[in-house]
């Protein structure tokens, strides 16, 4: 079998990149000195505040991964770094990366650095033949859904029960660290769409895992979702009311007709009804802010990640795709043998 010839997707992704930096107000760049990558490791801790015994990760290890060849990327606005992304290659045969971690400054909110980012990594991993990069995001956190599944056009794979175990820094808050699993096919159709497609504007944040820095929002096939809301299927048995960012067409009727099982109630806890029993499309929904709900609620905050495990979790398990994330916070879920969105 012959190698893919990547020499197009490599020189679309790489003046993809360069336009998200412009946009953004950056430079990206890949980082090799010292001084470089202890700003990472401080970048990181100023994001996170972890425990100083378990830092996402260290100036020695971003030395070995970078003498090793690894990718670690920095975007600068002027000489101060504003956000940073580390990855490594995969086992040889896959030809893949995995993405371990990644986070833009608080400050710099707001200018798609992330997206910045992403997209500087996906132009030096295809230069080195590498057609996929896979890592993990905290899948209660929304900005986070939508930045990897509709503005990246990620793919869900696999639902990761309290993968790093408790995380105690002041994001996750000691919380179990559920994880998604994602694949981001480098030279696939609605990555190459997605990449090209630079967005007017979309928050950027800081998150536990590669992806978390950024947002973004549309169905992983590169679908785009208006920002219009209207009605959403009742949860079974209640007759509450969803909201739901309605697009056009065939895929809004879809997404009308869809069962929600998981919403969120009026008290900020999870909501459980319907059932997925069909095998058609269900919504399953997230918090607006689990993150402020793990300061003011721990409980909620806990209860949402068991919800979440359970439905979402077992949903995967069982076969479904997760195959797009709506802006109002709706993870789209289509049953086993039913085709994507």
């Amino acid at each position: 079998m012959s190698a893919p010839n990547l020499e197009l997707p490599v020189s679309d992704a790489t003046r993809d990149g360069l336009a998200a930096a412009a946009s953004a107000g950056v430079v990206v760049r890949e980082l090799h000195e010292l001084a470089e990558l202890d700003e990472v490791y401080r970048l990181y801790n100023s994001i996170w505040r972890p425990d100083p015994k378990n830092p996402p990760v260290t100036t020695e290890l971003l030395r070995a991964l970078t003498k090793a060849g690894n990718y670690v990327g920095g975007a600068y606005d002027g000489n101060t770094l504003i956000g940073a992304c580390v990855g490594f290659f995969g086992a040889p045969a896959e030809v893949t990366m995995h993405s371990h971690v990644a986070g833009v400054s608080t400050a710099a909110r707001g200018r798609n650095v992330g997206f910045a980012l992403k997209l500087h990594q996906r132009a030096w991993a295809l230069q080195r033949g590498v057609t996929a990069i896979s890592w993990t995001f905290d899948p209660l956190i929304r900005r986070n859904a939508y930045f990897n599944l509709t503005k990246l056009a990620a793919h869900p794979t696999e639902y990761l029960t309290n993968f790093y175990g408790p995380m105690a820094d002041s994001i996750n808050n000691a919380d179990d660290s559920d994880r998604l699993l994602v694949r981001w096919q480098l030279d696939a159709t609605t990555v190459r769409t997605a990449a090209h497609r630079q967005p007017a504007s979309a928050a950027t944040g800081s998150g536990a895992d590669a992806g978390a820095a950024s947002s973004s929002g549309v169905a992983a096939t590169g679908s785009h979702l208006s920002p219009r809301s209207g009605p959403a299927s009742s949860a079974g048995g209640g007759g509450r009311s969803s909201t739901l960012s309605t697009p056009a067409g065939q895929i809004a009727e879809m997404l009308r007709e869809a069962t929600v099982l998981v919403e969120v109630g009026g008290d900020g806890r999870p909501v459980v009804g319907g059932s997925s029993g069909s095998g058609g499309t269900v919504l399953v929904g997230v918090p607006a802010d689990v993150e402020g709900l793990r300061r003011t609620d721990p409980g909620a905050a806990k209860e949402w990640r068991l919800v979440l495990r359970e439905v979402l979790g077992g949903l995967m398990a069982d076969g479904a795709r997760v195959t797009g994330f709506d802006r109002a916070g709706w993870y789209v879920v289509e049953g086993p043998g039913k085709g994507l969105l």
